[in-house]
């Protein structure tokens, strides 16, 4: 993982897909910190049938340090370059 600073947020909601549950995310995510978040991180199951790596202009990556039905939610790290699939 890069992300250095992020918000974990958990939803496990069958009803809800990841794009659901990700806007959820993020309207949080603005509420709290007044800011986009840019990169999301899943477990890699949530990938699983996913048709694009971005949603709402947010990339995602799936990474096994990130538990089911959890999402840790950022900025990109200043300095880096952004990835987009």
């Amino acid at each position: 993982m890069k992300m250095k600073t992020g918000m974990l947020w958990f939803d496990s909601n069958d009803e809800r897909d990841l794009s659901e549950k990700l806007k959820r995310a993020v309207i949080h995510f603005r509420k709290k910190y007044g800011a986009n978040p840019t990169l999301c991180y899943v477990h890699p199951s949530a990938m699983i049938g996913l048709e694009s790596r971005t949603i709402e202009g947010i990339e995602i990556r799936g990474s096994n340090m990130v538990l089911p039905n959890h999402m840790w939610i950022g900025p990109h790290e200043k300095g880096r370059k952004r990835r987009v699939a």
